[in-house]
Parts: C-alpha cells; sequence; structure tokens
C-alpha cells in the first residue's frame, strides 16, 4: 500500500519548501523529500533576501521548515528520492510508499569544486561561488576569479562593479578562452595568470592570499570561482521533462514542465540563481500545482471543505 498524497515535492531548500508551503496553504496534502544536501549549507551569510539581509541560509530553511509543518497537510521526510515513476493512470510512484498526483522538482544543482588545499576551510566565509550573491562584499578589496573556461570573462569582469582588483587563476589549467577573450581581460584591466592555486592562506573569515606554484603569494581577501555546475536532473530525464540548451529543466510561465502534472523550480530551472528568486519560483509551481486540481478528486489524506463559518 501507498501513501497517496496530492503533491509531492523533490528538494528541501527555498524553492521546495515555498512550493509545499502554498500546497498546503491550499488544502493540498503535500509531502517534502528533503535529501539536506543543499547547496549554500557552509555558506555564513547570504544577501539580498528582502526583509532578510544578512541573513544565515541554515536559519532560512530552518524558519521555512517550522512554517511548512505548521499547515496540518504538510509534512517533511529527510530522505533522498531515488525513484519516480509515471503511472497509466497519470499518477506518480515516488520511492518505496509514495503516491503523488502532482510533483513538484526542487532538487537544485551540484557544484564542481577546485582542487585548492583549504578550499572548504573558507568556503562560504572568503570563497563564493556567486558574483550576484558576494560581489558587495568584494567591494573595494582584491579578488581572484579562479576558473578558466571562457564563461569566466562574464564572471570576472562582472567583479570589476566592486573590487579594487580582478585577477584570474586558471589553477594549471590553460584558459580556454580564445583571442577576444583574452582581450577583454585586459581593456577590463584583469590580469589574466595561467598557475596552479596550491593552497589558500590564513584562517576562515580572514583570508590573507592564495600561493601559487613556486611559493609565491598572490594577495588577496576574497575568492570567487567558477569551475562547473550540473543541474540535479536525473529524475526529470527519467520522467520524460525536456531540457534546455543549458542542461536546465524547461518549465512555462507557471513552472510546469513538459511533462503533465509535474513542476519544477529553483536553480534547477533556467535564471537566476538566488535564493529570493528560487523561493518566489517555488511559489509559481505551488500555487500552479495545487490549481491544476481544481475539479478533480484529490489524495484522501486532503481535507474536505468544511462548514462556512459565520
Amino acid at each position: 500500500m501507498r501513501h497517496e498524497v496530492d503533491a509531492v515535492v523533490i528538494g528541501g531548500g527555498p524553492s521546495g519548501l515555498a512550493a509545499a508551503s502554498w500546497l498546503a496553504r491550499y488544502r493540498r496534502s503535500v509531502v517534502v523529500l528533503d535529501s539536506r544536501d543543499y547547496r549554500n549549507k557552509q555558506v555564513e551569510q547570504s544577501h539580498g533576501y528582502l526583509g532578510r539581509d544578512p541573513q544565515r541560509p541554515a536559519d532560512l530553511l530552518e524558519k521555512g521548515r517550522e512554517e511548512v509543518l505548521a499547515y496540518p497537510t504538510a509534512e517533511i521526510r529527510y530522505e533522498v528520492a531515488e525513484d519516480v515513476r509515471r503511472r497509466d493512470d497519470r499518477l506518480f510512484e515516488v520511492g518505496e510508499d509514495l503516491l503523488a498526483h502532482r510533483l513538484v522538482l526542487a532538487q537544485g544543482v551540484k557544484d564542481a569544486f577546485p582542487a585548492v588545499d583549504g578550499f572548504f576551510e573558507h568556503y562560504g566565509a572568503s570563497v563564493f561561488h556567486c558574483p550576484a550573491c558576494d560581489g558587495y562584499e568584494a567591494r573595494d578589496r582584491h579578488v581572484v576569479a579562479l576558473g578558466w573556461d571562457p564563461h569566466l570573462v562574464g564572471f570576472a569582469t562582472t567583479l570589476t562593479n566592486w573590487a579594487c582588483s580582478v585577477t584570474v587563476v586558471t589553477n594549471g589549467i590553460a584558459f580556454r578562452g580564445d583571442e577576444d577573450c583574452r582581450r577583454t581581460l585586459q581593456e577590463n584591466g584583469i590580469t589574466l595568470l595561467e598557475r596552479d592555486a596550491v593552497r589558500f592562506v590564513g584562517p576562515r573569515g580572514d583570508l590573507v592570499g592564495v600561493e601559487l606554484d613556486g611559493g609565491e603569494l598572490l594577495e588577496c581577501s576574497l575568492v570567487l570561482f567558477s569551475v562547473a555546475h550540473q543541474p540535479r536532473t536525473d529524475l526529470a530525464v527519467s520522467l520524460g521533462c525536456e531540457l534546455d540548451d543549458a542542461g536546465h529543466v524547461a518549465v512555462d510561465s507557471r513552472g510546469e514542465t513538459t511533462v503533465r502534472g509535474v513542476y519544477a523550480a529553483g536553480d534547477l530551472t533556467p535564471g537566476l540563481q538566488l535564493s529570493l528568486v528560487a523561493a518566489a519560483s517555488g511559489v509559481v509551481a505551488g500555487i500552479a500545482a495545487a490549481q491544476s486540481m481544481f475539479g478533480e478528486v484529490g489524495a484522501p489524506t486532503s481535507p474536505e471543505p468544511a462548514p462556512a463559518v459565520g
């Protein structure tokens, strides 16, 4: 016997919790499957979230879980969703015991990290992956942009809005950009060093610089890296959802994928990868999933409408 619910939300980050809260507000039974593998779990402070700037990402999620669980039709399970199957009756079997009328995919992305000694000691304090999120904190500071792909050009030039100097370090890998890329860096006063970054120097929260091959210390107090990140699309692909050219799950204006009844939100979908944007897209997907069930018989775990009060 499977536990039948109106919706299963896969992912317990800002987008997944926002979707679940709005499904619950529409009195739909919803189960959130939270792997606890959050992209920003090591980040001490995040910015730009209206009314909560700055904030600890962990505090945002803790408060979000409390708000979701305040609704009697909502449940959170701390587990990984490894298998989802769409049945002929258009319901979805999730894992070993869940049956859902709707799905919201909100698993986010997985980042690749540079191989530098001391990386995780500084990650989330002085080392970040998002110039939009943490560029303001780079103001008037010496900054290293770590990476080697052509897209690092836009990444690094964005940082010149705030930093007093930007140096690109390719971590010992030959820069993959063409001459136009190199020219753009030069025109923006960005130094390109095709050298290896050996280790980060200084205690957490007080980065002094990056030690390069040969022992030279490149002074900086902030590092932003851009290596690679992969949207977690395995479940979406297994269900037949289409992806865009960048590998994100394609959705319409309501957050619905190309598979009816399957919605997606957050960093899994195209657009700015910010917590505020992720939460907003979760709201859109959650409301759309709930409203798509108007006029349908939902799961027996949702309450019947109560008599009018007053």
